[in-house]
C-alpha cells in the first residue's frame, strides 16, 4: 500500500478567527478531510505526489482528475474550486444536503489549483462538521466514464479500440475475466451496476471480487453511465477499469475472444505494451 495513497486531516474552527485563512497542502493522492465546526476559511493547496506508475518513465501527466465525494452529513461550508486565482462554486452547503454526489474536475499540471472552503453563517457551529473524502489521479483517461459532467466525454460509451484495449490490460486498476450476471439502473445517481461472476482475477488493486463460498466462483459489481445502456448478455469478456472511492468503474470490456485476438497480433509484431498471461 503505497503511503502517498491516504491521508487523513483534521482541523477545528474553534481556533481560528471568523475573516482568517488556513493554508493546507494536500501532497496525498487520496484521502479524507475532516474540518469541524467551520470558522474562517481553508484554502487547499493541490500538490499530490502520484504514484510512479502515473508518470510513465519520470514523464508528468497530461493532466490531473480531481474527485471529491462529501459526506452525507455535510455541513457549515461551501467548497470552491481556485484555478489560477479565480473562484468556482464547486459545492454548496444546500446542495451538499439534498444531492451528496461526487465532483470531479481535472486540470493541468502547470496550472495552479486549490480548494477553498468558505464557513457559511450559523447561529450554532458546534454540531457542524464539512467533511469529504478526495481523489487525485494523473492516470484516468478518456475511456473512463463517471457521473460528473467534467468526465462524462461524448465517446465515452464507444467501444475501446484496439491500442486502448492493450493499454488497459496494462494500467488498469483492475483486470477481470467474466460473466455478466445481472443489470441494474439507478436512474437518481445516472448509473448502471454490471453484477459479473468472475473466471479469473487477472489482477485488481484491491479486494473488489472475491469467492462467496471456497467451492464458489469470485462475484463483484462495475459500476458504469446509465446512458451507456449496457445489457446482459451471454459470453465471457474481459473487464477493465478504474477504482473511485472504492467503486469499480467501466473502462473497457471486449469479449475475451476478441481481447486474444488483438493481443495474439500485437505479440507476434512485438507491439504489446506488457506481457499477459492467456488460458
Amino acid at each position: 500500500y503505497d503511503s502517498n495513497m491516504c491521508s487523513f486531516s483534521s482541523c477545528s474552527g474553534l481556533s481560528q478567527e471568523s475573516e482568517s485563512v488556513e493554508q493546507i497542502s494536500l501532497h496525498c493522492a487520496e484521502g479524507l478531510l475532516e474540518w469541524l465546526y467551520p470558522a474562517g476559511a481553508l484554502r487547499l493547496s493541490l500538490s499530490p505526489r502520484l504514484p510512479m506508475s502515473t508518470a510513465a518513465k519520470g514523464k508528468s501527466p497530461r493532466q490531473i482528475t480531481t474527485c471529491i465525494k462529501p459526506s452525507s452529513t455535510f455541513q457549515g461550508a461551501q467548497i470552491y474550486l481556485e484555478r489560477d486565482g479565480i473562484l468556482e462554486l464547486l459545492l454548496s452547503e444546500t446542495d451538499a444536503s439534498l444531492r451528496p454526489r461526487v465532483r470531479c474536475f481535472s486540470w493541468l499540471p502547470q496550472e495552479k489549483v486549490a480548494l477553498f472552503l468558505q464557513s457559511t453563517l450559523h447561529q450554532d457551529i458546534s454540531r457542524r462538521i464539512a467533511a469529504f473524502r478526495y481523489e487525485l489521479r494523473g492516470d484516468w483517461n478518456s475511456r473512463l466514464s463517471l457521473p460528473s459532467s467534467s468526465l462524462s466525454l461524448e465517446g465515452a460509451c464507444r467501444p475501446c479500440n484496439d491500442t486502448e484495449i492493450l493499454m488497459a490490460i496494462c494500467t488498469s486498476d483492475f483486470v477481470i475475466r467474466g460473466n455478466i450476471r445481472t443489470v441494474s439502473n439507478d436512474v437518481e445517481r445516472q448509473e448502471s451496476v454490471i453484477s459479473v461472476s468472475a473466471t479469473r482475477v487477472h489482477r485488481q488493486k484491491f479486494t473488489l471480487f472475491q469467492p462467496v463460498s471456497k467451492s464458489s466462483k469470485s462475484m463483484g459489481s462495475i459500476h458504469t453511465l446509465l446512458r451507456c445502456g449496457v445489457k446482459p448478455g451471454p459470453g465471457s469478456f474481459l473487464f477493465m477499469g478504474w477504482l473511485h472511492f472504492g467503486e469499480a468503474w467501466l473502462s473497457c470490456a471486449p469479449r475475451y475472444k476478441d481481447f486474444q485476438r488483438i493481443y495474439e497480433i500485437a505479440h507476434q509484431a512485438h507491439e504489446n505494451p506488457c506481457e499477459v498471461l492467456l488460458d
